[in-house]
This record gives structure tokens, C-alpha cells and sequence, in this order.
């Protein structure tokens, strides 16, 4: 039962899982939970702010989690582990911001409270009055008397998700600073210049005096550089507008990870009742998340979990695989991480999934891919629904164009003829030329 606005309830998880939740659609903005924890109304630092592009607090406490899509819709879900948070720490607020339009546009909008180990549901509040509002603080976990609790808030910001955290003491810089022109300096006028007057008499100089040496100036105190302020901005790659500049948003350095969540549809219609219902009911269907790579200097590869292609992030490839998720219910999903300090090295990448077994097709996934650079906007898309027996997909294209890196969403369900591997299909889409042997994990 969903709780009344401004009630409260107790919870005596040791940690809790906070899923954000919502209906989507056509016309349905996307939604991103955040958290932020206070000190006396107000966070500490912008380090206190949890949220898409800063997902763990530095004690351990709150961590972004990412989304998932199910039968009810999405979840944007925030981990909370209530032991490790700060005792100085007394609320923290679980707020939702609207991306491209307001929450009157977003059906189901609510939020559950769930035990981090058994998964029962502690606390459920739903909105049922948004309106024009574009971010939402919907609820609180605060410490009562030593322990915790939760209340439902419901209260909604027209500033957007900017504006909400604005007014908890975080410095938002979510536009870049309108570039000036510069002044020219001021035209000088020539000084008039007088003839030297002409002495007949011969000119004593002064006599030189000896002078104590001047103290060396003292150096000067540099003040502590300011934090740089939160950015809010991130990039959703579409059909209309499929690629990106990573220079141009700040993340062309650092460690980048591509992340890949996954999860099954519950309806089945038309083509996909055939192959979709045979994706459904395999719970050992495994994906792997793959890359081909072409380096500056002519030499290709792959990395991906089959044969223990994992690469390396030091070294060539520079291209890492984090780990092999053969459910898709691992929160962080398959990851693959590059390293963007060596992006001269890199000519272009194809990121890739295969369905390794459990399955005869991509029927009735819902995906979404998520490039996250160390020090840039995180880059996401869906991949859209797949119409044809495919066992593999090209995510995305990353090109090194000679002074950046370009991300192009492709989202291209591929059909291998009879006898050719995913891999392979993937090869002779992209020209890579590669000889290809059988391999297994």
C-alpha cells in the first residue's frame, strides 16, 4: 500500500535498495534517482551529491546503481548501506529529476524502500499529483532517537534537478560560462618628442653611492584551488542524433567503461511470441559484451570473454573486460573499460554483444548501454527492439578522427548465415578482416 504524503515509517534494514520506478512510452521523459546527504539541512561538500555522474559516495554508503528495464516498467536504483553511513550525516534525501520534459508526463512515478538482503518491500510512496514539475524529492531516509526511518515527501522543483540540488548547498555548473570577447586595449597616444637641448659645458656625473641590496620579495600565497562544480549534463544518443564528440565533452582522458544491463520482456506479440518466449524462459541465457579493436599501428583483435580475450588496460589493446555476467541481474551488468590516456594508439573500436547460449534470438530484450568517461558526461541509448532472429548486435563505433574520439550508437541486430559465427558477422559487417577459430569459455 502506497504511503500518504508526509507519513513515515521505520526501517530496521541494516542496508536498503531504493528503487526509483516509473511507466515509460513514447512521449515519457527518462528519469535518474540521486541522493544527496545532509548535515544540518545542507550537504558538506558537492562530494555529499550521489548521481548519475558521481555514483558512490566516498564512505560506501549510497551508490548509484544504474536502470533496469522489467514487466513494470524502469528502475533507477540507489544502494544504501544504512551501517557505513557517517554519523554526522542525519538525512538523506532520494530525489528524481525528469529529462526532457516534466513529471505530469510520467505515468506510475514512484518510490520503494526495499531490504537489501531479502528484497521485502519496507516502504512504497507513489506521486499522483505531479504537474509541470522537472525534479521531485520524493522521499527521506533520517536518523530518529539512533535509528531510521523513512518519509514520504512528494515535494516537486520547476528549476529541475539544477535547482533542487541548488538548494541543498550544491554548486551546479551545468552550462559552460558564455565565452566574451575580448577587450581590445585602449589605442595609446604617442608621446610629442622634444629635441634634446644642447649644454655646451661638459657634465659631471653623480657620484655613485653604494646601496644595500633590496630583501628578496616574499613568494606569493596561492589560495586553495576552488572544487569544481557539479556537472549535470549527459549525453542520450538517438536516431536522429547518433554520435557524440567525447573532446567536446570534457572526456577525452581517463578510464571509460561500457557498461551493458540487460532484461527480459514479459509480453510477447506477433513475431517475437515465436523467438521471444524461447529468450524469456532461459534463465542460463548468457550475453557477452565484446570489442573489436584496429590500434594506429595496423594491428586487430578482439576482447571478450570467449578463449579469455580479456586485454589489457596498460597495454595494448588498451581495452580491459571486467567481468562475465551470465544473468543480466548483476547490478552493474557487463563492463568493458578503456583507456582514453592512449586514445592516439586506438584507430577504432566496434562494441559488440553476442548471445553465447540460452537463447535462439535477441526477441523481447530491453537493453541499454551506457559509456561512462572518467571525466566527461556519461553517454547512454537503448537499443530499440529486435525484429529479426538475431544472435548478435553491434552497440556501438568509436573512431579516433585524428584529434578526437567520435561514439556512434549502431544498435544493429545482425543475422549470421548458417555456419557463421557472431563474431565473424560482425567482421564482415565492419571489414575487419580477421581469420576466426572455434574458441569456448
Amino acid at each position: 500500500m502506497s504511503m500518504l504524503k508526509g507519513a513515515n515509517l521505520p526501517v530496521q534494514a541494516q542496508a536498503v535498495r531504493v528503487e526509483l520506478g516509473w511507466r515509460s512510452g513514447p512521449g515519457v521523459p527518462d528519469v535518474d534517482a540521486s541522493a544527496l546527504l545532509l548535515v544540518s539541512g545542507k550537504v558538506r561538500s558537492d562530494a555529499d551529491f550521489v548521481f548519475y555522474n558521481q555514483p558512490a559516495h566516498a564512505s560506501g554508503a549510497v551508490r548509484h546503481e544504474g536502470k533496469k528495464t522489467g514487466a513494470d516498467g524502469v528502475t533507477d536504483t540507489l544502494a544504501v548501506d544504512l551501517a557505513r553511513v557517517e554519523p554526522a550525516v542525519e538525512r538523506i534525501v532520494l530525489a528524481a529529476s525528469a529529462d526532457g520534459g516534466s513529471f505530469g508526463r510520467v505515468p506510475g512515478l514512484r518510490v520503494r524502500v526495499l531490504d537489501a538482503t531479502s528484497g521485502a518491500e519496507i516502504a512504497r510512496y507513489e506521486s499522483q499529483d505531479a504537474t509541470v514539475e522537472t525534479a521531485f524529492l520524493l522521499g527521506e531516509l533520517y536518523r530518529r532517537q539512533g535509528s531510521w526511518k523513512f518519509r514520504a515527501v512528494g515535494q516537486g522543483y520547476g528549476s529541475g534537478l539544477a535547482g533542487l540540488a541548488t538548494d541543498f548547498g550544491i554548486s551546479v555548473d551545468d552550462e559552460p560560462a558564455p565565452r566574451t570577447a575580448p577587450v581590445p586595449p585602449a589605442p595609446v597616444r604617442p608621446a610629442s618628442v622634444r629635441p634634446a637641448s644642447v649644454r655646451s659645458e661638459p657634465v659631471r656625473p653623480e657620484p655613485v653611492r653604494p646601496t644595500r641590496p633590496a630583501a628578496p620579495p616574499a613568494p606569493p600565497v596561492s589560495a586553495p584551488a576552488a572544487p569544481a562544480p557539479v556537472r549535470l549534463s549527459k549525453v542520450t544518443l538517438t536516431k536522429d542524433a547518433p554520435s557524440v564528440s567525447l573532446a567536446k565533452q570534457g572526456g577525452n582522458s581517463g578510464a571509460m567503461r561500457v557498461n551493458l544491463n540487460w532484461q527480459m520482456r514479459k509480453q510477447f506479440r506477433g513475431w517475437g511470441a515465436k523467438l521471444g518466449r524461447a529468450v524469456a524462459n532461459h534463465s542460463d541465457l548468457d550475453l557477452d559484451l565484446c570489442a573489436l579493436y584496429e590500434l594506429s599501428d595496423g594491428r586487430k583483435g578482439v576482447v571478450q570473454a570467449l578463449g579469455n580475450a580479456f586485454g589489457a588496460l596498460h597495454q595494448p589493446p588498451y581495452i580491459h573486460l571486467d567481468g562475465d555476467d551470465r544473468t543480466g541481474a548483476v547490478s552493474s551488468g557487463e563492463n568493458l573499460t578503456i583507456n582514453l590516456d592512449h586514445k592516439d594508439r586506438l584507430r577504432r573500436i566496434v562494441i559488440f554483444v553476442t548471445i553465447y547460449e540460452g537463447a535462439r534470438s535477441f526477441a523481447d530484450l530491453d537493453a541499454t548501454v551506457t559509456l561512462q568517461p572518467q571525466h566527461g558526461a556519461p553517454i547512454d541509448f537503448a537499443l530499440g527492439e529486435c525484429t529479426v532472429p538475431s544472435t548478435v548486435c553491434s552497440l556501438a563505433l568509436i573512431t579516433n578522427t585524428g584529434s578526437d574520439l567520435v561514439v556512434q550508437r549502431e544498435a544493429r541486430f545482425l543475422v549470421p548465415e548458417r555456419g557463421v559465427s557472431p563474431q565473424r558477422t560482425i567482421d564482415y559487417a565492419y571489414g575487419w578482416g580477421m581469420n576466426w577459430t572455434p574458441g569456448r569459455k
